[in-house]
């Protein structure tokens, strides 16, 4: 079955955020069937929460590609890009 973008909400903020064709095929190759709850920046700070980090550890940035405001578990030096979940994916794709 062909994929195709989906609008999802996300369980912890009620807001909306697309699974990506990209996503689903990722999700597909890992034998994963169930649909992503959360949107990226709740998964990061669930993901935090859960290995007992600390929030502020964490840094909002806004996307490189597409200015997504997304949390990333560390400070970035400006250096490099920085990316949302779904923009590192492509980014990856492409390699």
């Amino acid at each position: 079955m062909p994929f195709v973008d989906k609008t999802l909400e996300c369980r912890d903020c009620h807001q909306a955020f697309a699974f990506t064709v990209g996503e689903q095929e990722f999700f597909a190759s890992k034998g994963l069937v169930n649909q992503p709850a959360r949107c990226s920046g709740c998964r990061i700070k669930n993901r935090l929460i859960k290995d007992g980090k600390s929030l502020d550890s964490s840094t909002e940035v806004a996307c490189h590609e597409c200015g997504t405001i997304t949390r990333v578990p560390f400070k970035p030096s400006g250096a490099r890009p920085v990316y949302c979940l779904t923009c590192l994916q492509k980014q990856r794709s492409n390699l």
